[in-house]
């Protein structure tokens, strides 16, 4: 067998058969991940963008600490008053 392999070109050709086959192998699995890595990417870009409208729709939530003082004063001037009157 190996007086045959040194006497042809028949190793050349199963080396570079096995080297083209694990380029494509290689190559396969390049292109599957680049695909996921662009899915991910288009998933980001869409969470990003719903952060950002539930960054605009709670804005107000801020306003709520300044209301839950007002209501606070009110409702203590409310009891204040209610004392006064004896109730």
């Amino acid at each position: 067998m190996t007086a045959l392999l040194h006497g042809s070109n028949a190793g050349w050709t199963i080396g570079w058969v096995i080297g083209l086959a694990v380029v494509l192998a290689v190559v396969a699995l390049v292109v599957s991940i680049l695909r996921l890595a662009q899915q991910i990417g288009d998933e980001a870009t869409d969470i990003n963008d719903s952060l950002a409208k539930s960054v605009h729709h709670t804005a107000g939530l801020r306003e709520l600490i300044i209301t839950n003082e007002s209501a606070n004063a009110i409702v203590a001037g409310l009891t204040r008053g209610r004392k006064r009157l004896g109730g």
